[in-house]
């Protein structure tokens, strides 16, 4: 089955039923097929053909939903693009990816005006002058040209942080998009009668092939909330009824904090707390269970370049396992942690995690060294490190590509390192994540200055707020006279982290 099949079967067999909910209105699957069908047709009319790659950089908007199916029906590949970039790094990716067109939201013009690349571009939720629209080209779209299309073909290259800075390119191909959405749905028991909040960036890996694609397999509804917000998230679960939502730790603690009247809000339809980027403690997990009334909170780990599938802490396991991200890998999927190349890890042991599944990445666009380094004939090396408690359950213990989450979001050291360098006052940088209760982690930069120079955080922030995403650029500045090094020179990281510890 490829994703555009998907959307036809639903269709005939939901019909009227809601497809998605946005804003309080409904559109249904057939409705939601006959958008997606005008929305490939325009994509026809702009040169897209089978093979091309079309860039979406959107919010939680139907017109995401439309680009998405749309671009699938017309031929070509997805290149989700996160909204919180800067102009350079969606250049970077429009380039990399060979996108032939790219639709924004138009909230997002500033950064996309600032793009440099000659791509042709569509505007999605909003007009923005000198440019057309999506919306008002549906009702005037051509006949669409039905494109074949197969299992194997690329559907989607989710971008993620390497550790040379640059990100990469995971290539997904139907089969593996859908089996990522079957293990979602399977996880967490998904029917049609469900009603699945998406609050979190569609574009991201998990809320897009494993839930949205999960809701989208079995037949169930998703409702978009725009953006998330503390109050606004409360306000959804309770006027939708939503029953599934799948978020960071810190959309869940956040409304605890910033909403005076939680406990008035009605959740009580809500069967699944999902979350995922980064694990909770004992502490928070009692507190999330108590003040959300419910004990169905269920952790889930994974990578894009595996689709994403990985393992689940379930709800019984929340209080005694905390900190774990579980113990088996989830259907579809096998899974184990290995101390080297050849010797599997025993109880009390640490090592790799190793990952194969049937939702994995075909490899690394246009990088067949990154892919052949990726792997293990078979198996995905993560470059987590994990250590097995007595009961076989793992504990992430370090990360040897050196990646930050923070609040969800992946940061790669290097990719930081290498801006803040740019920075005259800044003589060298090393950056690693700083533990957090609530976002996982922080990112924190030790840098020595330039000689001469006394560049202060405020400084530094300045430099760097066009050149990476918000979340990128870090929380807390530290002065080093010296880095710490091995005697080949290399900065020891994980002296500079025992330093919080201090």
């Amino acid at each position: 089955m490829i994703l555009t099949e998907l959307l036809d079967l639903n269709a005939r067999k939901y019909g009227s039923k809601d497809a998605l909910r946005y804003k309080g209105q409904s559109i249904c699957f057939e409705e939601l097929k006959t958008r997606v069908e005008q929305t490939a047709a325009v994509f026809q009319s702009k040169g897209v053909a089978k093979g091309d790659r079309v860039a979406v950089m959107s919010l939680n908007t139907p017109g995401f939903v439309y680009a998405f199916f749309g671009a699938l029906k017309a031929g070509a590949a997805v290149v989700p693009v996160n909204h919180k970039l800067m102009a350079p790094e969606v250049t970077y990716l429009l380039g990399h990816s060979k996108s032939k067109l790219f639709l924004f939201d138009g909230a997002l013009a500033d950064v996309a005006a600032a793009v440099g690349s000659n791509v042709a571009r569509l505007t999605l939720d909003s007009p923005v002058e000198g440019l057309e629209q999506l919306e008002p080209l549906l009702g005037d779209a051509p006949a669409l040209q039905e494109v074949p299309a197969a299992e194997a073909d690329t559907a989607e290259i989710l971008y993620t942080s390497g550790t040379t800075g640059k990100p990469k390119g995971c290539v997904h191909s139907h089969k593996n998009v859908i089996m990522a959405g079957i293990t979602g749905a399977l996880a967490m028991k998904m029917d049609g009668g469900d009603r699945l909040l998406t609050a979190m960036p569609i574009w991201h890996s998990s809320p897009l092939n494993n839930w949205f694609m999960g809701a989208m397999y079995v037949g169930a509804t998703t409702v978009l909330l725009r953006e998330y917000h503390p109050q606004h998230f409360l306000q959804t679960v309770q006027d939708e009824k939503t029953t599934v939502y799948f978020g960071a730790p810190i959309s869940y603690l956040a409304p605890l904090q910033l909403v005076p009247d939680f406990d008035d809000y009605d959740l009580s339809s809500m069967r699944c707390w999902i979350y995922g980027g980064g694990p909770i403690s004992a502490e928070h997990a009692r507190t999330l269970m108590a003040k959300y009334r419910s004990s169905n909170f269920y952790q889930v780990y994974g990578m894009t370049e595996g689709g994403p599938t990985g393992t689940t802490l379930f709800p019984d396991e929340q209080v005694e396992k905390a900190g774990s991200i579980g113990r088996t890998a989830l259907p579809g999927a096998d899974l184990v942690v290995m101390k080297n190349g050849e010797e599997e890890a025993r109880r009390g042991e640490t090592g790799e995690i190793w990952l194969k599944a049937a939702s994995m990445m075909e490899g690394y666009l246009d990088n067949a060294e990154a892919t052949r380094e990726a792997f293990h004939g078979d198996w995905y090396k993560t470059g987590d490190l994990a250590r097995l408690d007595g009961d076989g359950y793992m504990f992430i213990v370090d990360r040897t590509k050196d990646m930050i989450v923070t609040g969800g979001e992946n940061v790669y050291s290097k990719e930081v390192e290498d801006e803040m360098t740019k920075f005259a006052d800044v003589a060298e940088v090393a950056v690693v994540g700083r533990p957090n209760p609530e976002w996982g982690e922080t990112v924190v930069a030790f840098y020595t200055p330039a000689a001469g120079k006394d560049p202060s955080p405020e400084d530094m922030k300045h430099f760097l707020a066009d050149r990476l995403a918000k979340f990128k650029i870090p929380r807390e500045f530290i002065r080093v006279a010296d880095m710490p090094r091995t005697p080949t020179g290399k900065v020891m990281k994980f002296e500079l982290r025992e330093k919080f510890a201090e």
